[in-house]
């Protein structure tokens, strides 16, 4: 790691002008949350592996800011070279940079890694010291990476209409009258998720998301696809043609960029304007660029006329968010069929652990039978994880994981967002919570669950802590709001439970699930975080409810299902705003021994017993004698259960 700062060190002294810092964000060129192993470029300077993360190099600091999410895994991976700044408690790296580099600095980035946003108000701080933005002319991390992988040609694949639910035109149609509307003539669209949902096509360029590397313009008359042409097939061709599309290499987007610009783009195609948009004659007035600024990066900005650009969020990532009627059927059935995965999961790990470790169980609260266990049987978090993936792989349409399985023992489950290692990863521990958070990737949907379960005798503090939890989990789920209604307004129901006992958590509570997309998805988020207040809540979005603890060394909780936002049938109207409600469509039992039922209310406890009923309902086509057996013992009303039992 001292080679790697030295060596940067060294090549940032030989810029022009020389660098003062250089900024290393976790971001590829589309902005991307999850990149592939070749765009890990932060992973590789800092040693620190979490999603979220920037790196900043100074002549002789080095400092890496994250959020809540990952402090103790950065204080883990972290070496003494570096300094771990926490997001929300140390100052944020614009104003470190400002109130601690000198005056006139040269801080370094590659713009092809940062947003439009990022790097202005970057240089709003920036500015009260005259210290300026560089843009460097290649990155400068690529530069000394020795050993970086190469860059790997994955075809990308028809996503077919039977689960798209919208085809490409129309899709472009809706598109196009929105660039009409907000007077732009065309837009520069960058973000992974839309080029792939926009165009109807699928890839693996990313791991854990079937998304393709490559940008696209769309203008009022014409589109374009940007992508290396060796992952396009002849059939693939075909139908972007038919669409209008035409398929151009993923370097040539500056360029193309840079004509759009100077409104050369369209007649440079040779399209006859207005054959497939709709500006009909030349005397259309729009002449704005529509960007994104979260999800464009720098470099392509900086080609376009700065007083010409509709700098706003991409109008897809709503469109994308509310989901047509095909696609929520297709969600629906995927986490079925995952639900049944993680059912059968539990049977087999429930049954090693007893075996195995002489654990009392899922269901018993028993001292565990200490017994001398053959190293080739033991099970480890990474072991016991390849399982999971086995139930899953078994199923229809599966196409993969939607994420690094979280399977996490004891003080590892208080890392929250946890990624074990076969060479390092812990045993599993009858004596000690399990929590397993993962989802999949299946050609109808994409799917994210996270379900705490101990086999041994949990203590009185961690069923408080876990019943809590579990409390925050049904008063989200179970909430009535108006429309209009953002996340950041929920996000309080999570943990009011919890605040209770002067206990949170440093996370937000929910987020957008693609339909065979990525398993984050906006715009809209349920958080104590600001941005949560950008967009309101609405009919057919999808949504995780996920809260938890963490005992840092000791445990970890967190219960995770996806949800639906649907109307409500509330009994009044007040004000004819309409009201909105949630349905839930994962499916997996919670642990009745992990809960302390007189911490319950009735209504919770009436709610917990019409889910259990639901989850045996719905679950048991999916499931064999045995399995369907431990079902409906994991879900049968427990004896402080009987009176509140209803009708489901």
């Amino acid at each position: 790691m001292a080679d790697i700062l030295a060596s940067l060190r060294s090549l940032m002294a030989s810029q022009s002008p020389p660098l003062d810092a250089l900024l290393v964000p976790s971001e590829d060129y589309h902005q991307s949350e999850y990149v592939s192993a070749r765009d890990k470029r932060r992973e590789f300077v800092s040693g620190f592996t979490g999603s979220a993360g920037l790196a900043l190099i100074t002549k002789n600091e080095a400092r890496l800011w994250t959020d809540g999410r990952y402090f103790l895994q950065a204080t883990q991976q972290l070496s003494d070279q570096w300094k771990l700044m926490r997001i929300g408690e140390d100052p944020p790296l614009d104003v470190w940079m400002s109130d601690n580099l000198q005056k006139e600095a040269a801080i370094g980035i590659d713009p092809w890694c940062v947003s439009v946003d990022t790097a202005q108000r970057w240089e709003r701080a920036f500015a009260k010291k005259n210290q300026k933005l560089v843009q460097t002319s290649t990155n400068l991390v690529d530069e000394i990476w020795k050993n970086r992988p190469p860059a790997e040609i994955n075809p990308a694949v028809d996503h077919p209409l039977e689960f798209a639910g919208r085809s490409v035109a129309e899709k472009l149609k809706a598109l196009r009258e929105k660039l009409s509307s907000e007077k732009a003539r065309g837009i520069i669209i960058t973000a992974l998720d839309e080029v792939a949902w926009l165009y109807n096509i699928r890839g693996s360029d990313v791991s854990y998301s079937p998304v393709v590397h490559a940008f696209a313009i769309v203008t009022l008359n014409s589109a374009f696809l940007y992508v290396d042409k060796r992952k396009v097939s002849s059939k693939v061709s075909s139908s972007l043609q038919a669409n209008g599309i035409e398929v151009r290499e993923y370097g040539a987007v500056s360029s193309d960029a840079a004509m759009l610009a100077s409104n050369q783009l369209d007649q440079a195609t040779g399209v006859n304007f207005g054959q497939n948009g709709v500006c009909q004659n030349d005397t259309c007035d729009n002449d704005l660029i529509w960007v994104d600024p979260a999800s464009c990066c720098y470099a392509l900005f900086s080609k376009l006329d700065a007083n010409k650009v509709l700098l706003q969020q991409s109008p897809l990532a709503l469109a994308k968010a509310l989901k047509n009627p095909v696609e929520l059927d297709g969600l629906k059935n995927a986490h079925i069929r995952d639900g049944a995965a993680v059912v059968q999961y539990l049977v087999w790990l429930d049954k090693q652990m007893q075996e195995i470790y002489g654990a009392s169980g899922y269901f018993l609260e028993g001292e565990v039978t200490s017994k001398k266990i053959p190293e080739t049987m033991k099970l480890t978090e990474v072991s016991v994880s390849d399982k999971l993936e086995g139930f899953r792989a078994s199923k229809e349409h599966f196409r993969g994981l939607s994420f690094p399985t979280i399977s996490s023992v004891g003080p590892n489950a208080a890392i929250i967002h946890y990624s074990p290692q076969a060479k390092t990863c812990a045993e599993l521990d009858p004596n000690s919570i399990y929590l397993f958070d993962s989802g999949a990737q299946y050609l109808d949907g994409t799917t994210d669950i996270t379900r705490t379960v101990h086999f041994g005798k949990p203590s009185a503090h961690e069923k408080a802590c876990y019943t809590s939890v579990l409390k925050g989990h049904i008063a989200l789920g179970n909430a009535r709001f108006p429309n209009g209604t953002n996340g950041y307004s929920l996000d309080i129901l999570a943990r009011i439970p919890l605040w209770r006992y002067g206990l949170d958590y440093r996370h937000g509570t929910g987020h957008g699930i693609g339909s065979y997309l990525n398993v984050h998805e906006g715009p809209h988020q349920i958080s104590f975080r600001p941005q949560a207040r950008n967009v309101p809540l609405q009919v057919s979005m999808t949504v995780t409810d996920e809260p938890g603890y963490y005992e840092d060394g000791n445990f970890g909780i967190r219960l995770e299902n996806v949800l639906v936002i649907k109307e409500a049938d509330t009994e009044f109207n007040f004000g004819d705003k309409g009201y909105l409600s949630f349905e839930h469509i994962t499916w997996a039992p919670y642990q009745i021994k992990l809960i302390d039922l007189s911490i319950l209310t009735p209504e919770e406890i009436q709610w917990l017993n019409r889910y259990h009923s639901k989850c045996r309902e719905i679950l048991a086509p999916y499931l064999d004698k045995n399995e369907m057996e431990w079902l409906k013992k994991a879900t049968e009303p427990h004896s402080s259960f009987v009176g509140h039992m209803v009708a489901t």
